[in-house]
């Protein structure tokens, strides 16, 4: 049992430690979060002027990430789409 311990102790003192001040700050992030990769493809579809596929995207996001910080934008994306009628609309 001691024997586990210790080896419990040395395997938690070399693994690498996550701090938790950085994980909402894109600069300190080194992958996108589903949110982010999907609101980047909803700006290519409206860049593209695929309305339909950027609709889809939004709503998705919205639907799938409810708590990302971009379903707030989609929504409001989407009532502008709407002609400002808003989610559900």
């Amino acid at each position: 049992m001691l024997v586990r311990a210790a080896i419990a102790a040395a395997v938690m003192s070399i693994a690498p430690l996550q701090c938790g001040g950085h994980a909402s700050d894109a600069a300190f992030r080194e992958d996108d979060t589903p949110g982010d990769a999907l609101w980047q493809l909803a700006q290519r579809f409206h860049q593209d002027h695929d309305v339909a596929a950027e609709r889809r995207t939004l709503e998705y996001l919205v639907e799938r990430y409810p708590a990302s910080r971009w379903a707030e934008p989609a929504r409001e994306e989407l009532g502008a789409m709407d002609g400002g009628a808003g989610e559900g609309g």
